[in-house]
């Protein structure tokens, strides 16, 4: 095996997997993939082998790059005692794994390597995990659709036409198709809900400073957060397990918690006293009609499940799209250094034509605008969390847009801009809360709807125990029906 860049079941217990031969990779979740390393059903070699053959068969372009020699050493003598021990690791694209590529997913950046592992990835090798894989992210991570110049277009395996979402999108779509079970991602704007909701995954953005960044990361815009995209639950808890906690290199990342699996369940016998509000558009989005009736349907039975009590409430929140990108660009006019504006040319036209607006616009008064905005966002949510504890939202404004060509801005035959694509996640990025995206079921269209819950800062707990409540209540493929492995 060698370092090479390449193209790219119904589920019953939570754990279990489907019927996927031998020589596939895990149709199971993670925690169940370990458990299977330790019975001695499965090895790990034989995982990652099954993982590289069903990457190459897939046509899903959910993978830029891998370290195979190293992963197959690293497998040959794994611990399966461990957390993670022995399972795959698919690492998104724009987090840094020492000697991998540091493109960040652009053209403009194609020789850049990594120096150094991330805070998360050093914790998640000491857990057991193997990095293999690195998954394909959407330029800098600036839109919901993962299609670049230097990889391609990555594809959603419920509908290859059609996109996983992003910037996580090749995380998404390898777990959701089957590829590999543990993948990481990050959300500075929705880019772990989002392609959860289009892939029909749990997709849990952390209270701001939950899992550290660096070394060496940038604030940007305050907004960004590191997580997974997973097929259950208790996979996405123990991933809060292995990577949460200070580190001395991120000074705005939180103490450590722990016990985020071993305490699945502790919120149950609370829920009945909690208040929730259904505000399927936050007050701030267009969303079709039909992925509307799926999510209030949802969060009504879930409700009713755990007994809490619905609370009438209206949203203020602001539409903060235009804040949240103008404000994001520092970040990739950092990353690009003196390459820019020599290459200009080589960036997507999104990323390009925003690079551009920004010199001209990000001044003083634009700066003294998007604060003023961001302390709109802020108090906003303030004022809905001092009214309820949970509020339902959807988590995508429609099912998955096509895969290639331009960001839609007709939702259900509805006319809004392109920003509305991601105006139903951004406020918990500017507040900083965490939100969770669980399958809500599925379209005329035969694609994911995604159910978002929101919880006030710290409440992650509560949010996986109220996703635990609807995993056994109404149980999602652990991969995409159709896919073959």
């Amino acid at each position: 095996m060698t370092s090479q860049n390449v193209e790219g079941t119904e589920r019953g217990d939570a754990g279990q997997p489907g019927s996927a031969p031998s020589d596939a990779p895990w149709a199971g979740d993670v925690v169940s993939l370990v458990e299977a390393f330790r019975r001695g059903e499965r090895h790990p070699l034989e995982e990652l082998e099954a993982c590289v053959a069903a990457l190459e068969a897939s046509g899903l372009n959910a993978v830029c790059h891998l370290d195979l020699d190293a992963a197959a050493d690293a497998a040959r003598h794994a611990d399966v005692n461990l957390p993670y021990g022995g399972v795959p690791l698919a690492v998104k694209e724009l987090l840094a794994v020492a000697g991998w590529p540091g493109t960040q997913a652009s053209l403009a950046l194609a020789d850049v390597v990594h120096p150094h592992d991330a805070v998360h990835v050093t914790r998640l090798r000491r857990a057991g995990a193997i990095p293999a894989f690195q998954t394909t992210s959407s330029e800098f991570g600036g839109v919901n659709q993962t299609t670049t110049r230097l990889h391609g277009v990555t594809r959603n395996p419920w509908d290859r036409t059609r996109t996983p979402g992003g910037s996580s999108g090749g995380s998404a779509a390898g777990v959701a198709g089957g590829l590999f079970a543990l993948a990481t991602a990050s959300d500075g704007g929705g880019s772990i809900r989002i392609p959860a909701g289009f892939c029909g995954l749990v997709g849990l953005k952390p209270t701001y400073g939950r899992i550290p960044k660096g070394p060496g990361a940038g604030l940007g815009n305050v907004t960004a957060v590191e997580g997974t995209v997973s097929r259950s639950v208790r996979d996405t808890a123990r991933f809060l397990d292995v990577c949460e906690g200070h580190d001395r290199h991120d000074p705005l990342s939180l103490p450590r918690v722990g016990g985020w699996e071993a305490g699945l369940g502790r919120h149950l016998d609370e829920l009945g006293s909690l208040r929730a509000a259904v505000i399927v558009d936050l007050g701030c989005a267009v969303v079709a009609d039909e992925t509307a009736e799926i999510v209030e349907a949802a969060a009504a039975e879930l409700i009713a499940a755990t007994g809490m009590r619905r609370l009438e409430v209206e949203s203020r929140v602001p539409s903060m799209a235009g804040p949240w990108g103008l404000t994001g660009t520092v970040g990739v006019r950092r990353s690009l250094g003196e390459r820019w504006p020599a290459c200009a040319g080589e960036l997507t036209g999104m990323m390009r034509r925003g690079l551009e607006v920004a010199e001209k616009r990000l001044g003083l008064d634009a700066l003294v605008a998007a604060e003023n905005r961001r302390i709109e966002c802020n108090e906003a949510m303030a004022e809905l969390f001092g009214q309820v504890d949970v509020i339902f939202a959807a988590t995508n404004p429609d099912t998955a847009f096509d895969a290639e060509g331009r960001l839609p801005s007709v939702f259900g035959g509805k006319e809004s801009t392109p920003g509305n694509n991601g105006a139903l996640t951004i406020p918990a990025n500017i507040y900083g809360n965490p939100a969770i995206s669980v399958p809500a079921g599925t379209a005329s269209d035969g694609l994911p709807v995604g159910l978002q819950i929101l919880a006030p800062h710290h409440g992650e707990s509560l949010l996986l125990d109220l996703a635990s409540v609807w995993e056994r209540t109404r149980p999602w493929p652990l991969v995409a029906p159709g896919s073959p492995w």
